[in-house]
């Protein structure tokens, strides 16, 4: 019943949250509580630096309780975090978080915002941060959010006087906040941006404190808090049937890939946040105390106030288009007001009211989702009234080439169907995140400079609904989708993509070679439209051959792929390098992969990335070739181990027995596993058996909050937040002598060059005498962290905990990873030659 419940609470609130998914269909409590904001001219801005960062119960209560219009501006798109979900890291990774968060705006009523800022990983000061990032590129991006939003109140997530006590990031973002405070007034601040969006000062600047900050609720409640203000976020909403907590818990829930999703909670709870700059308050505790946030604010706004006042007082449940025409009165008296901010804001605002009050249904909806350049697109039209009010469908067109009369009287409840063709222009850009048209560098995107601060890119092909409501002309724009249906889940939508007429994907993005044996690669071309002819080659390193050296491509109908196989013949010494497959047609050459993104909890997501591999020829030795593995989180570390020659095969937790596990060389626990698998307590004592009986066991890293199970090992030791982040720290041998560091492969420091992102997270801080540490690092300025890597002897097996990052290093073909990772499996095993 609980996920009944879940369910439908989120489809109340996600409708409208994509263009890509079901239209909003609004309730007439829907509609009055909108109503109730369009009456409220006010704004805050929430910063912070990741998704799932923001604090949903304070967006929620500003968005649901205020009325305010509230954004949430997350620096960055969450690329250096872990996916708890799937396979998709990094640039994959933002595009999943970026959705996540429109999910959760979607429930909570906030607005989404970004810099381009890149997540590079997990950084220890702000200093590091803000050189990795180009800190004058993001501060530049925080006064665009700022003087575009334009809001009265700005709060920040976390704390500016934290440096190095925290993520770097975050505090990082408390920082550009504070100085983007001060500087987004100064005509001579980012000039460019002046003459576009003007300039702006907002009036206060808080910070979002909590008991977490101060370590305990004692201390927190002993602290002067007569710089505060709270909030009861706990209030309850009748016209939702749900708090404000149940509402910022369902919105927080959608962080699905970083393991949110949470229990919903309800009753009384204070929220805090501390002045920080600006005007005082005084005595208030209001947050724009001393700002008229009615319609009196803006010149001219007094007579909207007066109209929509009186609606909002006797709002009319029943019958909601009752209001239409004094809402269509206010509609054009807000076109003659000269304040362009608030009219671009609340005309829309006010728009989406008379659409839903007068049960407006506008859809323009392709056969496909998706097309190429210079293709011609057949679009079903549907518009449906049903309201008595008079209202004429007068033309419908784009900003390309439709332009059709219709003068079509829309009769109470008569729906209309009719078909109209799009040409797709020869030189149309295909359908990508616009952050990763280009690429960017470490630390920053790249971005169109009209774009920076968008959460996708915005819909080419969109259709105007051109109307005469009572006489008054109003134009409903909507984007292109695609509508359809499947047995098991009814009706579904997509969004409309163009595509490249040609793609091309390896199978890999890895391709290891163990020695000089030559590999088989699989090409898979798809094909943008109809009758697809053309050729393919592959772009590989000095010192490989590749055969042959061209293939035939021929697709006769759109959407289809064909698979090409190449062979790569690698040279004798160890190398790497990248592979590109190039596919082309007439006289164009076409190099990226298109990727699809699919997960029920987000809207479909179509990414074009080059298409590129990394081919290693590795210099490895192993012993043993059955492996076990335990899935955690979600990685590609069983896959990276087929490539290297093992054979892998996976096991599910309540299935594990003697019997089935003793016929593993060695048994390797994904990353998280501790914290993911609740059979895995049962399971324990067999995982030990085996150990003692000559098993290995390699657990790779699990946090310590929330742990599934203990012990974790057959000996005591425990998990920290230990970590090194710069990928390149310098390691140290503890135990030159020890096995893993010499049979079947003798590791040097050459092994941990060209390590990606970080060394490795959560490591061991306490351990027993029975464990060895083997490697020592540290980030610049701390002390050397012991705990990466320790292995104990248990019978005649052996227990290993590692948070080395293999997790990051597998997928990026690094070469020294391997390496470590087969000494690791090969402990105990007959020993062969050392390399």
């Amino acid at each position: 019943m609980k996920n009944i419940y879940f369910c439908f609470v989120l489809c109340l609130f996600v409708t409208s949250i994509s263009f890509a998914q079901h239209p909003n269909k609004q309730t007439s409590s829907d509609i009055y509580e909108s109503v109730k904001k369009l009456n409220f001219l006010g704004s805050v801005l929430y910063v912070a630096a990741h998704p799932d960062d923001e604090n949903t119960r304070l967006i929620a209560y500003m968005s649901n309780h205020v009325k305010a219009r509230t954004a949430y501006l997350s620096l960055t798109r969450g690329d250096g975090g872990q996916n708890l979900i799937g396979p998709e890291l990094r640039e994959l990774l933002g595009v999943i978080r970026t959705q996540e968060l429109l999910a959760a705006r979607g429930v909570d009523g906030g607005e989404q915002l970004f810099s381009r800022a890149n997540d590079f990983g997990y950084s220890k000061h702000p200093d590091e941060t803000l050189e990795i990032w180009d800190k004058d590129k993001v501060l530049h991006d925080v006064v665009l959010a700022i003087r575009t939003f334009k809001p009265d109140v700005i709060i920040n997530r976390f704390d500016h006087r934290r440096a190095g006590r925290t993520h770097g990031h975050h505090t990082s973002s408390a920082l550009l906040s504070m100085e983007a405070f001060d500087i987004t007034n100064s005509p001579s601040v980012y000039p460019e941006q002046v003459s576009e969006h003007g300039l702006w000062q907002p009036k206060r600047l808080f910070y979002n404190t909590s008991w977490w900050r101060y370590g305990s609720r004692e201390a927190f409640d002993k602290i002067d808090k007569s710089n505060m203000i709270s909030f009861d976020i706990g209030v309850y909403y009748p016209l939702k049937g749900l708090s404000n907590n149940e509402l910022a818990s369902i919105a927080s829930s959608q962080h699905l890939c970083q393991g949110f999703g949470r229990l919903t909670s309800r009753g009384t709870q204070e929220e805090f946040i501390e002045f920080l700059k600006g005007d005082p308050l005084n005595g208030s505790s209001d947050v724009f105390e001393g700002i008229d946030t009615s319609w009196n604010r803006i010149d001219g706004g007094a007579e909207i106030g007066k109209i929509l006042n009186e609606i909002e007082a006797n709002f009319n449940f029943v019958d909601p288009s009752t209001h239409l025409p004094k809402l269509l009165e206010a509609y054009q008296l807000l076109s003659k007001v000269k304040d362009e901010h608030w009219k671009r804001i609340k005309t829309k605002e006010l728009k989406a009211i008379i659409e839903s009050c007068a049960g407006l249904y506008l859809e323009a909806s392709s056969e496909t989702n998706w097309a190429t350049a210079n293709e011609v697109v057949s679009i079903n039209i549907e518009a449906l009234n049903r309201s008595q009010t008079p209202m004429i469908l007068q033309s419908i067109t784009t900003s390309t080439n439709l332009d059709v009369q219709k003068q079509i009287n829309l009769k109470e409840n008569i729906t209309f169907n009719f078909k109209e063709s799009i040409s797709i222009p020869k030189n149309q850009e295909p359908t990508t995140p616009y952050w990763l048209a280009e690429k960017g560098t470490l630390g920053m995107y790249k971005a169109d400079k009209n774009l920076i601060g968008k959460p996708e890119t915005p819909r080419v092909f969109n259709v105007d609904f051109n109307l005469l409501i009572n006489q008054i002309p109003i134009t409903f724009t909507k984007p292109i989708v695609y509508r359809y249906s499947e047995p098991d889940k009814g009706e579904l939508y997509k969004p409309f993509e163009i595509i490249p007429e040609a793609t091309a994907a390896l199978t890999e993005k890895v391709y290891i070679f163990e020695n000089n044996q030559q590999k088989d690669v699989e090409v898979i071309v798809k094909a943008g439209r109809k009758n697809l002819e053309g050729s393919v080659q592959m772009a590989y390193p000095q010192g490989w051959e590749v055969y042959p050296k061209t293939q035939k491509v021929s697709i006769e109908n759109k959407g289809d792929f064909q698979k090409l196989v190449f062979t790569i013949i690698p040279p004798n010494e160890q190398s790497e390098g990248l592979i590109t497959p190039m596919v082309t047609v007439g006289n164009k050459t076409y190099t990226r992969e298109l990727i699809e993104i699919d997960y029920a909890h987000i809207p479909f997501q179509t990414v074009l990335l080059p298409s590129e591999s990394k081919i290693v020829r590795l210099d490895i030795q192993k012993n043993g070739e059955h492996i076990g593995y335990i899935k955690g989180a979600g990685d590609a570390i069983p896959e990276s181990l087929e490539q290297i020659g093992y054979r892998v095969e996976t096991i599910e937790p309540s299935e594990i027995t003697p019997q089935l596990i003793s016929k593993f060389d060695a048994i390797v626990l994904g990353i998280r596993a501790y914290n993911t698998l609740d059979d895995l307590k049962f399971k324990q004592d067999i995982l030990f058996d085996y150990v003692a009986q000559g098993g290995n066991l390699i657990a790779q890293y699990s946090t310590s909050y929330r742990l599934k199970t203990e012990p974790l090992a057959p000996y005591d030791f425990s998990i920290s937040r230990d970590r090194v982040t710069d990928e390149n720290a310098e390691v140290r041998f503890l135990e030159p002598e020890h096995p893993v560091l010499n049979s079947p492969n003798k590791i040097t420091s050459k092994d941990f060059e060209g390590w990606t992102q970080e060394r490795g997270l959560y490591f061991s801080n306490e351990w027993a005498d029975e464990f060895t540490p083997i490697l020592s690092m540290n980030d610049n300025g701390e002390d050397p962290k012991l705990g990466s890597l320790i292995v104990a002897k248990h019978g005649k097996g052996y227990y290993v905990y590692t948070g080395l990052s293999f997790f990051r290093e597998f997928p990026a073909g690094v070469s020294g990873a391997y390496r470590l990772f087969a000494n690791l499996l090969s402990l105990g095993k007959t020993n062969t030659k050392t390399n």
